[in-house]
């Protein structure tokens, strides 16, 4: 059908609506607009007073002043603040305690030291447990972790931080109940100091009140209200039949892509269809632009670039350098400090301007929390002075660090969410780098996922202020491989502080890293039957609208930008009309 460009007058007004847009939610709420590492602090001052069940009375009639809905299903909201600074005096305890009472804890504080206590609670079954903590060391500084141990008798490292003896530290985590009945609390230290807690808490939530905890967010940071109004002559359009399509844009959600995309049509055809970010899984790498000294190849690179732009993908740069000595070539790891400064300096401007304005991330020092072949070949301030230079080539992608197991794995000490926040404020701190754009890259490679760590962690990078993307996601082979990876990816969609996933999951013919969505046919394995799943749903538009008896359609929409065409009766031919939901503008009018 021919679509029209002009021939009937047809004003189509579009007003955008937030949903809901609160700076702070009692009880609890989280706060959208975290710019600093005190961010949770006010929060926590209000809500420390009220016991869990306060909080609990605050149900969905309080929609317009909070964050529960109609339909939800939560007594308890989840309280998403975190304050990163190492403080004089600890805050009080979220949800006042939540399940360690007074009694259990000895009021505010544990008696300090806590070395060797055990605090015993209730726990219920099929329930995920908040737990946070303020923390410090008699002396010194070292790692404290949390154990948390349900009924079935198993250790859960349940989150862990770098605590000092001068101030006190947060520490947000959790781990997941099972089954019902007694399980146990303590703290454990790689120091020879003690610990010393206050405002202990430990907050259950059903499986149901957590998924609902999702939604809110879902409707508070995914979406918008939309107001339709069709008019023509100048008077409403009743009964006008419209069609809405999600086109692009809205919440990044991409996959990495390998070279075979390049001769494999069916290939570039199912990618292109589901995903609008994504990164290259090795092909900018400097191992595939440069393995011998002097010759540099980006040939590959370019190509997939074009693709990429011809389905209007846009692209994670991906990476400059990688600190792990392991993926450095022969002729790097030999090369004394003055030419390995020669041969950094020159891959640097060589990748970086060949990409400069067409990448829109750039993961500027992978991996630099596990590994530092930089740092101690040239100097602790390697990965600021990297930053630094990036950001003269190349000004308008956001910078990130990129790590893995900070969300992950609560046991790997070396990247966690403290230390991750430590290793960003290093790199700010650079001469030069305090008005850089920064971004917290995790690349959320999962096994079994401890959701309540996830939760907790995410609440502690994203009170950094900086965007914080999942870049590589993925699960390993299992029988719950598919659970994992919704519950993981719903977990990353439905935190406020996330603004972008990307899964590792590109196709090999000789197989995927670690998870394959697709056959070597690109029919869809379970995973990728999950993937689109969420596609759709995160894309969903309403059935068959049509405008009422004021020429008015509503409808709450996932942020994008769509494709509304208009027919009518009167109408010879169909109106298009493009609406962004991620632009702030909140009127559109179209005469054809």
């Amino acid at each position: 059908m021919k679509i029209s460009t002009g021939k009937l007058i047809l004003i189509l007004l579009i007003l955008l609506f937030e949903g809901f847009l609160v700076t702070s939610v009692k009880a609890g709420g989280y706060s959208s607009e975290k710019t600093s590492g005190k961010a949770g602090s006010d929060s926590s001052e209000k809500t420390s007073e009220k016991a869990a069940g306060d909080a609990s009375e605050q149900t969905s009639e309080k929609a317009a002043d909070g964050y529960a809905s109609k339909k939800s299903s939560v007594k308890v909201p989840y309280d998403y603040s975190a304050n990163i600074e190492c403080v004089k005096e600890p805050e009080k305890p979220l949800y006042g305690g939540g399940i360690i009472s007074a009694a259990s804890a000895g009021g505010k504080k544990l008696a300090a030291p806590i070395k060797g206590s055990v605090l015993k609670v209730d726990l219920k079954k099929d329930h995920h447990y908040a737990l946070s903590a303020w923390l410090k060391l008699s002396k010194g500084a070292g790692d404290i972790t949390a154990i948390i141990v349900p009924p079935d008798g198993k250790f859960i490292t349940a989150g862990a931080i770098v605590a000092q003896s001068d101030c006190w530290t947060l520490l947000k985590g959790g781990a997941t109940a099972y089954s019902e009945g007694k399980g146990d609390v303590f703290f454990e230290t790689n120091s020879t100091a003690e610990i010393m807690a206050e405002s202990i808490a430990l907050q259950g939530f059903s499986f149901e009140e957590w998924n609902a905890h999702r939604e809110e967010v879902v409707a508070k940071e995914r979406k918008k209200k939309v107001k339709i109004t069709v008019e023509s002559g100048g008077k409403p359009l009743p009964d006008a039949e419209l069609s809405v399509e999600w086109v692009a844009k809205g919440f990044p959600l991409g996959n990495a892509m390998t070279k075979e995309i390049l001769d494999m049509p069916e290939y570039e055809e199912w990618f292109a269809k589901r995903f609008k970010w994504a990164t290259m899984e090795n092909a900018m790498k400097w191992y595939s632009t440069e393995f011998h000294e002097g010759h540099e190849e980006y040939e590959v690179a370019d190509k997939m670039l074009a693709l990429a732009e011809k389905h209007n993908i846009s692209v994670r740069g991906h990476n400059v350098f990688w600190d792990d000595e392991s993926h450095q070539m022969d002729w790097v790891s030999k090369l004394g400090t003055d030419k390995l400064e020669e041969a950094v300096a020159k891959r640097l401007k060589s990748v970086v301007t060949h990409y400069a304005g067409k990448v829109i991330h750039w993961d500027v020092v992978n991996e630099n929390l596990h590994f530092k072949f930089f740092e101690e070949k040239l100097g602790k301030d390697a990965s600021g002075e990297i930053f630094k230079e990036v950001a003269k080539l190349d000004p308008k992608p956001i910078l990130f660090m990129n790590e893995y197991n900070t969300i992950e794995q609560p046991c790997d000490l070396a990247p966690l969410p403290t230390k991750y926040i430590a290793k960003l404020k290093q790199i700010q701190a650079y001469p030069g780098n305090k008005d850089l754009k920064y971004g917290i890259g995790l690349e959320s490679h999962f096994d079994k996922p401890n959701i309540p760590y996830m939760r907790g962690s995410l609440d502690t990078l994203a009170a950094a202020g900086v965007p914080v993307w999942l870049t590589e996601v993925d699960v390993t082979k299992g029988p719950k491989q598919v659970e994992f990876l919704e519950e993981v990816m719903r977990e990353g969609f439905g935190h406020p502080g996330v603004k972008g996933i990307v899964m590792w999951a590109a196709w090999h013919a000789k197989g995927c890293y670690v998870m394959c969505l697709t056959d070597n046919n690109f029919r869809n394995l379970p995973v990728g039957d999950v993937v689109d799943k969420l596609l759709d749903e995160w894309r969903k538009v309403p059935e068959k609208p049509t405008t009422d008896a004021k020429g008015v359609f509503e409808a709450e929409l996932f942020h994008g930008e769509y494709k509304v065409t208009v027919k009518h009766k009167s109408l010879k031919e169909p109106i298009v009309h493009t609406v962004d939901l991620d632009s702030t503008k909140s009127a559109a009018t179209i005469s054809c």
